[in-house]
């Protein structure tokens, strides 16, 4: 029997993509490449793998079948096949791709910046927006490392937590009212961070709790831009305390949430198939360290 392996890689990308056009971007190869690897792959499987639907592509019911463990097979063929050496940092020329949301951006950047200075500059961050979705990138091989709140679901990634954060409301330091009651924080009108311009979250929950309701009156998609509407005006939003008390602006203040609150972690996850990429773990090694830094107590 005498089968390419490639096609696996090939079929990997086509039932994750779900069309050619863009398994043919992931994989770098062209289009017509694409269409004719995707026709050897249905010569060996004896199946038609995606068929057309309009102007979209659907896996047909042995496609989806085989989906998860051609996944699988995929990415325990990489770790076997990585390099196990030990990288330098400072001859390293690579670009990896983070992804995370602002409020991490903006604690965790500058200190990291100048840690690749120093120690690799050689090496390109990309740095990209929380996305819809936790794992799809990483799965994709679109993402590297991804900092969210959640553990990742699926056993071909993996995680640690180096943060764990909790919530705190920031507003002026001469506030009408105190928000470290819980009165007092639901008299004072609100504005909600939210990418998708949700205007209830897990706050709503613990002021129902204590029959409770809040005024939001604006929702924006940063921490950033929360705190520039802050400065001069008598509203409040709530973000993580170690986080989004990096750098307040001189007007505002952090005041702690009445009672006990839900804890926030700061999850660093990546696939798989970078455990044995040295390289790789050099760098999630020296995010994770830059994180745990931002804790109580400790310095970086």
């Amino acid at each position: 029997m005498h089968l390419d392996l490639n096609l696996l890689i090939a079929l990997d990308a086509l039932l994750e993509e779900r069309g050619v056009g863009a398994a043919a971007d992931r994989l770098r190869l062209s289009q017509p490449a694409m269409s004719r690897t995707l026709g050897r792959i249905r010569k060996a499987t004896g199946d038609e793998i995606l068929v057309r639907s309009g102007r979209t592509m659907l896996p047909t019911p042995y496609a989806e079948q085989i989906r998860d463990e051609v996944h699988q097979l995929v990415t325990r063929a990489q770790v076997v096949l990585s390099p196990t050496a030990e990288v330098d940092p400072a001859t390293l020329e690579r670009t990896f791709t983070l992804q995370c949301n602002d409020v991490v951006a903006d604690a965790l950047l500058p200190a990291l910046a100048d840690a690749l200075a120093t120690a690799a500059p050689g090496v390109c961050l990309r740095v990209l927006g929380e996305a819809d979705t936790t794992v799809d990138g990483l799965r994709r091989g679109a993402v590297d490392l991804q900092i969210t709140d959640e553990t990742p679901p699926h056993a071909d990634t993996r995680s640690t937590t180096p943060l764990t954060d909790t919530l705190a409301v920031i507003g002026r330091r001469d506030l009408p009212h105190s928000p470290s009651t819980w009165a007092g924080f639901a008299a004072l009108p609100q504005v909600v961070v939210s990418r998708r311009g949700r205007t209830r979250d897990r706050i709503d929950d613990l002021l129902a709790a204590h029959d409770l309701r809040r005024r939001v009156v604006l929702t924006v998609p940063t921490l950033a831009l929360a705190l520039r509407t802050l400065v001069d005006r008598d509203l409040v939003t709530v973000a993580p305390a170690l986080l989004g008390g990096q750098a307040l602006p001189a007007p505002l203040r952090a005041y702690p949430l009445p009672g006990d609150t839900p804890a926030v972690p700061a999850v660093l996850a990546w696939h798989a198939r970078h455990d044995r990429d040295a390289a790789h773990r050099w760098l999630r090694t020296l995010i994770a360290d830059t994180l745990t830094a931002i804790g109580p107590g400790v310095r970086p």
